[in-house]
């Protein structure tokens, strides 16, 4: 699993030098700006989600305000940029720092409550970012209009459309360190406390363990991993928009979690990165010919993406329990039943 995963890095970081072309997929080959633009979108919000898995699929926390964080690093980093002279990491430095403040302060009010009181409790601390966005204090967040990447302190290769290949990398980057991290967490003793808390928080308490600071302490690093990705998706969308506050956007995290299989890292990552893709080019193919020229009761439908894309979820939801992390498990373990099988014929 290592060696793939190490080749499917690799392959990723050379797609920008290939000309690979996936008709209906991608915009176009692999090497133009605007199909950088889309596979570094896609690995970023993979990314994402997989900060988002480390709440919900690892610790249990089904959190209705994860945006919030992402929001910190959008809106935070252009903020520093905007109003000061700092270049681009110091000022990267100081975004995350209070990324982490923000997460500490909800995270500890929070987790005083479990359940569905925990999501309504996040729920209402990302509406207040949110409204504090939007009405636009002292001119700093742009309001409704969001507000533009500053340029002045970021690198030259980080900037413009010729860059895209760099700003790709820099997203390919992004989203191997958030899986580093994520792993890691798993694996330490903190997230064998933090899975064992989601399964039976009573059983943890009687043997000693301390939920709640464990809890805190996920919250936190999927808090500032949401804040780093925030930072990297200013840099390559140019500038920070109001709906990446909204309770919409988190929701639509948990779909990507929902959808790539609960509890599955990669299946995080691939169900970030196709709900995007999906994202992007159904609102080409529902405004291509070959849908505008179909019977209206087909027409409407299909000329919204949202429609489709609720609709593939439902269907993953009633057909593939788990996830497509799940379907893939099944069919291996189906096939090496298979193969145990045919082996014993053959011996016998």
């Amino acid at each position: 699993m290592l060696a793939g995963g190490f080749a499917l890095v690799v392959l990723l970081a050379c797609l920008p030098l290939l000309a690979i072309s996936l008709p209906g997929v991608l915009p176009g080959p692999t090497y133009t700006p605007g199909t950088l633009q889309v596979l570094a979108l896609a690995l970023l919000v993979g990314a994402l989600a997989l900060s988002y898995h480390l709440l919900f699929g690892v610790a249990g926390l089904l959190s209705f305000g994860h945006a919030l964080y992402f929001a910190v690093g959008v809106y935070g980093l252009a903020i520093v940029l905007d109003r000061t002279d700092l270049p681009l990491l110091p000022a990267a430095c100081v975004v995350l720092v209070g990324g982490i403040v923000v997460a500490h302060v909800v995270g500890a009010i929070s987790l005083r409550v479990t359940g569905i009181s925990f999501a309504m409790v996040t729920l209402a601390f990302a509406q207040a970012g949110n409204v504090l966005v939007r009405r636009n204090p002292a001119g700093a967040t742009g309001g409704e209009e969001g507000l533009a990447l500053d340029t002045t302190h970021v690198p030259d290769a980080l900037v413009g459309v010729m860059n895209t290949r760099n700003l790709y990398w820099l997203a390919l980057v992004v989203l191997v360190v958030v899986y580093a991290v994520v792993l890691w967490v798993e694996r330490s003793r903190a997230g064998h406390v933090a899975a064992a808390t989601r399964e039976n928080e009573m059983r943890v308490r009687v043997v000693g363990g301390r939920p709640y600071l464990v809890k805190l302490l996920v919250f936190v690093v999927a808090a500032t991993l949401a804040t780093a990705v925030g930072m990297a998706y200013l840099l390559l969308q140019s500038g920070a928009v109001p709906r990446v506050t909204s309770a919409d956007f988190t929701l639509t995290l948990l779909v990507m979690v929902v959808l790539g299989g609960v509890g599955s890292r990669w299946g995080a990552v691939v169900g970030g990165v196709l709900y995007t893709l999906l994202d992007q080019r159904l609102g080409a193919l529902a405004a291509s010919e070959a849908i505008a020229g179909l019977p209206s009761v087909l027409r409407v439908p299909l000329s919204e993406p949202l429609f489709i894309l609720g609709t593939l979820f439902i269907l993953v939801v009633l057909f593939l329990p788990g996830g497509i992390a799940g379907a893939a498990q099944r069919l291996s373990h189906r096939r090496r039943r298979e193969g145990a099988r045919d082996l014993m014929e053959e011996s016998a």
